[in-house]
């Protein structure tokens, strides 16, 4: 990295601390009061490596907003598909908080939107200044706001390395020339994890 670059990480605290938690689902880590700490553990270890390998002159973790979100309003059946959060997965949101805090890292959250709104907002505004962006997730969504300085990075996840995906990498995956087409795939494939229906008849080639 050039002394000069301006690299930002934006972090998707929900979509890492779901995957964190059940990626020791078979063998969870429970600590002596007999908490489950899995949550804590895989975003602690997945902050820190970013910290650490990558060394961000910038970087905030946005959380989803608790209760209904503009999506719900426009649409009443939005996620209505997915079971409650883990209870050991909410108690372990008050200590993922306050390690990041103890980190001196900004902590987003706005009413009414997600953190990936949170995050798209950031992002294309820290582009136009001149920074390059990471946006931390695996969440599928983000794919659309890639371009030239914006990428998506996912973490080291059950043995694979970390992945980073730019223009070319969405590109080939979903067989598009520009990123933005992807809100048009996406909108004629449908989301079953957002309980969203697609198109009859139209989906991903498998």
């Amino acid at each position: 990295m050039r002394d000069s670059e301006k690299k930002l990480f934006l972090l998707d605290a929900m979509a890492l601390i779901y995957r964190a938690y059940y990626a020791l689902n078979k063998n969870p880590r429970i600590n002596s009061k007999g908490e489950n700490t899995s949550a804590v553990l895989g975003f602690t270890n997945s902050l820190y490596e970013i910290l650490k390998k990558e060394k961000p002159t910038h970087i905030a973790v946005a959380f989803d907003s608790f209760g209904p979100t503009l999506r719900h309003v426009d649409f009443s059946a939005y996620k209505a598909n997915r079971e409650s959060m883990p209870e050991d997965m909410v108690l372990s949101l008050p200590y993922i908080r306050a390690i990041i805090e103890a980190f001196r890292i900004p902590l987003l959250e706005v009413p009414g939107f997600e953190a990936d709104d949170i995050i798209g907002t950031l992002a294309k505004k820290a582009e136009r200044a001149g920074f390059t962006v990471y946006m931390v997730t695996s969440d599928k969504d983000y794919g659309q706001l890639v371009s030239e300085r914006i990428f998506m990075y996912k973490p080291a996840y059950m043995g694979n390395d970390i992945s980073i995906l730019g223009e070319k990498e969405i590109c080939d995956k979903y067989s598009i020339q520009r990123p933005e087409q992807l809100i048009d795939i996406l909108g004629l494939w449908g989301d079953a994890s957002d309980n969203i229906p697609g198109i009859k008849g139209v989906g991903e080639v498998t």
